[in-house]
């Protein structure tokens, strides 16, 4: 065998033993976080099973990468510390791309993106003055909430966003577009009443992305090129239409 071809074999086995450790050794299972109460993102089916647009990406950049995932139940405010702490490998949650995040962790390729709805009662408007906005702990929205001094509620996943607008605890939320979605399906949200409307702020648009932990480079430019491989090969596609009703990339 010619040294070209020996060269290209090497190159392609590399990003597997970097991800397994010692070439020959057992494969070790990628740690992934993923969040179960956020629907149609990440949440529990009838069965129990952790499903969803980016629980079954992360599943088949898992599978272009023939790596071993195993998903762990975390939340939003944790995420950041876990992969810092090198007690997970990959976060398959949406992160928008903040000078925070970039200056702690890696973030892969962005997989799709996001936008952020204000939800209140009729005239309620951003900054306006004396109400309770409600965001997820360690979001984006959060930290956006509290850079406006806004008084805010924190809850800890999407899908937990309209309890405090039904117990009258927030007169308004900054929610995801993908979550909204879910909400206003539900009987209780519809009862509200709210009114929507788009939030512009840059910090609460744009490119969303998985979390790599910051030790393993290797991994984000695995993730980075499963992820093109499954836009290319028809899987990103199936599976955006299987959970949400119009393209996101």
């Amino acid at each position: 065998m010619s040294a070209g071809p020996l060269r290209v074999i090497c190159c392609l086995l590399l990003p597997f033993w970097l991800l397994t450790g010692t070439a020959g050794a057992e494969t070790q299972a990628l740690r992934v976080a993923v969040l179960e109460n956020s629907p149609p993102m990440s949440y529990r089916d009838g069965s129990g099973k952790l499903t969803g647009f980016s629980a079954e990406i992360i599943r088949a950049v898992c599978e272009e990468m023939r790596a071993r995932c195993e998903l762990q139940v975390s939340t939003l405010d944790r995420v950041m510390e876990s992969l810092v702490y090198d007690e997970i490998d990959i976060a398959a949650v949406s992160l928008l791309d903040t000078p925070e995040r970039r200056n702690k962790i890696l973030l892969a390729k962005p997989y799709f993106r996001s936008l952020s709805l204000w939800f209140a009662g009729p005239g309620i408007l951003p900054g306006y003055p004396g109400i309770r906005v409600a965001v997820v702990k360690g979001s984006a929205q959060e930290r956006y909430a509290v850079q406006q001094n806004w008084l805010i509620v924190g809850v800890p996943t999407n899908g937990q966003l309209g309890e405090p607008l039904s117990a009258g605890v927030a007169q308004a939320a900054i929610i995801p577009m993908s979550t909204a979605l879910n909400l206003q399906k539900d009987k209780s949200f519809q009862q509200l009443k709210l009114e929507s409307t788009v939030m512009q702020a840059p910090e609460l648009t744009g490119q969303a992305s998985f979390g790599i932990n910051p030790r393993k480079p290797e991994l984000k430019q695995a993730v980075d090129e499963a992820l093109e491989r499954i836009k290319r090969n028809g899987v990103y596609d199936r599976i955006n239409s299987q959970f949400l009703p119009f393209r996101i990339n």
